[in-house]
């Protein structure tokens, strides 16, 4: 029974993402090895360095076992770095997953420092406005003809999705709001039971947020 939602612990912002997951009634996995994906219902791959998740994922040999489970029906959802690593083309660089067809150019927003935050009403996913951070995030170019926009930022887009697969360039795990992660559960097929709409920030995430 696919009730559960994994997300890959390998480098980035893994735990940020499961206290999201816990504030909604649902028991996430930690997903390190091929067997930890048996059953999930959909996979968040984290923002990080996708360079470094790309060859971590090689390394752990999970590249394979994440391209059958989402073959048999598991849904992922991209998050920055994990944007780049589902996107089937990737700007001057080889594609790693492609598992949606989506072009992205990566680090497209400026380095570290030119980091921001804007406040969105995103009617898909939620009806009122979402904070949404951007750290060295991807811009998404293009997308696939059963690709959906969800939203844009100065005219680039910045969150799509298909059928199968959820892509963002920023980081909703970095809001209090519960909202990405609702809709990516219910994306999934799950029941929400809890009506939390915010979780507290924990000091490393706050001063995450401003300093990156």
């Amino acid at each position: 029974m696919r009730d559960k939602i994994g997300v890959l612990d390998l480098q980035g912002g893994v735990q940020e993402h499961l206290t999201h997951l816990e504030a909604l009634g649902l028991e996430p996995v930690r997903v390190k090895k091929a067997t930890d994906l048996d059953n999930l219902a959909g996979l968040i791959l984290p923002g990080g360095e996708s360079t470094c998740l790309a060859r971590l994922i090689t390394i752990f040999e999970l590249r394979t076992p994440i391209i059958h489970a989402f073959s048999s029906g598991m849904k992922i959802w991209g998050t920055c770095a994990g944007a780049i690593l589902i996107a089937k083309t990737i700007k001057n660089e080889t594609p790693h997953l492609a598992l949606m067809d989506i072009t992205v150019d990566r680090n497209a927003f400026g380095p570290q420092v030119n980091s921001f935050q804007e406040t969105a009403l995103l009617p898909e996913i939620a009806p009122t406005p979402l904070t949404l951070t951007f750290i060295r995030a991807p811009q998404i170019t293009h997308t696939g003809t059963h690709v959906n926009v969800l939203h844009t930022t100065n005219g680039t887009i910045t969150a799509a999705e298909s059928a199968e697969c959820l892509a963002t360039s920023f980081h909703p795990e970095l809001s209090g709001s519960t909202a990405f992660h609702r809709y990516f559960a219910k994306k999934c097929g799950l029941v929400v039971s809890s009506s939390v709409s915010e979780v507290p920030l924990t000091a490393w995430t706050q001063k995450t947020k401003i300093s990156k």
